[in-house]
């Protein structure tokens, strides 16, 4: 099945990208694409936003971290015109918007990493890291970089 097919089955879509600021979505080079770090964009246009620990549960910032994936999947569709020509997601670099002593980075992150191995079965499992911030723009909860490989 496409990914296309997958996202419609688990009732998700791809949502409009847009930059908030100087840079592109996605930039290919040979194989691979670099994704820029993308936010947790809700459905009526608005961010999941504050802190992890804090105001936000992890339950909340796993959704928030599937969102971030999301949002990627929407600058590499950008540039490709076809998810499908994904062979393999690379790398993940996670970002959570962290309250003091709050140290579960790794488990909110496994919202965006979940949601590819759905979307791509094997070869959306990935190299990953997931660090804790003090401040993250516009407060949002969660942010996402990616790095895949394609055909």
């Amino acid at each position: 099945m496409s990914v296309t097919g997958k996202l419609a089955e688990l009732g998700l879509t791809i949502p409009a990208r847009s930059s908030v600021g100087s840079y592109v979505g996605a930039v290919r080079t040979g194989d691979l694409v670099f994704v820029s770090g993308g936010g947790p964009l809700k459905s009526d246009g608005s961010f999941v936003t504050g802190k992890v620990g804090l105001g936000v549960s992890i339950d909340e910032a796993q959704e928030a971290a599937k969102l971030c994936a999301l949002y990627c999947l929407a600058s590499i569709q950008e540039e490709l015109g076809d998810l499908d020509r994904i062979s393999r997601v690379v790398k993940l670099l996670g970002f959570v918007n962290s309250a003091p002593g709050f140290v579960q980075q790794h488990v909110v992150m496994n919202g965006a990493s979940d949601l590819l191995i759905s979307l791509f079965g094997e070869r959306g499992r990935h190299a990953r890291s997931s660090v804790g911030m003090s401040e993250l723009p516009m407060n949002i909860a969660v942010e996402v970089e990616m790095i895949v490989q394609v055909a």
